[in-house]
């Protein structure tokens, strides 16, 4: 059966911040399905985030592209995006409303299975699911693509509830080794099912394909790699696939 993917701007507000989110969702399956979040990279919720939530949709699931900063703000260069992304760190407490009320909203869509919901994000998205899953949101599970693995919240041992995958770039320097190996020692003290999957070569930013201009523009260690995004994606998709299947 061909996919009709129908996407729309979902407005709420949570966090002090008007959120101008975007759903996609395959209208030709019938019944009730899993659900996917998706956070943005620090850049904001972009055309590439967006496409995002339409192959999850392909996939069969119900996406919701969550806009984090509000207003639908997408950042022009890295100086706009870095301040930005402060905004949103500095105030913890809205950032954590604006996590759990999109959780909410994605949760009570009529298509989706409230069981099964899970979350993707990227590079501060990244942080953002795993924060999720550190404060023990009920999620089936959480996917980081090159995000930091820094914690703002330390999770006691059996506390995390989402069962956790990273993929992040093996030549990523700003996400350094001793970041990952941090990451795993707190996964391992909470006693969290999660893997995290290397890639060789691999810089920051791997699933963007604007990521190498945007690089060369700002003179950042980014770079898109096409064989890594398919990898990485097929390795998400095995990974919802099991995580959804035990919800």
């Amino acid at each position: 059966m061909p996919s009709q993917i129908q996407t729309e701007t979902v407005k709420s507000t949570a966090g002090g911040a008007s959120l101008e989110s975007f759903r996609a969702v395959d209208e030709r399956r019938t019944g009730k399905r899993p659900g996917v979040l998706v956070f943005h990279e620090w850049w904001g919720l972009d055309d590439h985030m967006k496409r995002r939530a339409r192959m999850l949709a392909e996939l069969g699931y119900t996406a919701l592209a969550v806009d984090m900063y509000g207003d639908g703000q997408v950042a022009a260069d890295a100086a706009e995006a870095n301040r930005l992304m402060g905004g949103l760190l500095g105030d913890l407490p809205a950032a954590e409303a604006r996590l759990k009320a999109s959780l909410q909203k994605l949760a009570g869509d009529p298509t989706v299975d409230a069981s099964r919901i899970g979350a993707i994000g990227y590079c501060l998205g990244g942080a953002m699911v795993l924060h999720a899953a550190r404060l023990g949101l009920p999620l089936a599970g959480v996917v980081s693509f090159h995000g930091s693995l820094g914690s703002f919240h330390t999770p006691a041992p059996g506390s995390v509830r989402a069962k956790i995958l990273v993929c992040h770039g093996g030549a990523d320097v700003l996400v350094p080794d001793d970041q990952v190996a941090a990451f795993k020692r707190e996964m391992d003290a909470a006693k969290a099912d999660y893997r995290v999957i290397v890639y060789d070569g691999a810089l920051h930013g791997f699933t963007n394909p604007a990521a190498t201009e945007s690089g060369k523009k700002n003179g950042l260690p980014l770079a898109y790699d096409a064989a890594v995004d398919e990898r990485s994606w097929k390795d998400m998709k095995d990974f919802f696939a099991k995580a959804f299947a035990r919800a």
